[in-house]
């Protein structure tokens, strides 16, 4: 196994561990400023309707993405800077 994959491996897994709190802490917040309740609905919600949660979980999922790319690509050019080669 490469070096570089071997120094992406535990540090890949932090930072997907600090990324995703970060997406659910971004989440939440945009949830609060598009003007909606504190906590997102949950799809078992009987008090909600489809089109609040179909909403939710697809902004969820847009910020989730984002904040996953943005890590792992973060973190994978700090493994080529470390090691001169890319983790893959």
């Amino acid at each position: 196994m490469k070096t570089s994959k071997l120094v992406y491996r535990p540090a890949g897994l932090a930072l997907g561990f600090a990324g995703g709190m970060l997406a659910r802490a971004a989440f939440r917040q945009t949830w609060k400023w598009a003007g909606h309740d504190d906590d997102a609905p949950d799809a078992m919600d009987e008090d909600r309707t489809w089109q609040e949660i179909l909403i939710a979980a697809a902004v969820q999922g847009a910020i989730f993405a984002v904040v996953k790319a943005a890590v792992d690509r973060a973190g994978a050019t700090t493994v080529r800077r470390l090691t001169g080669t890319w983790p893959g």
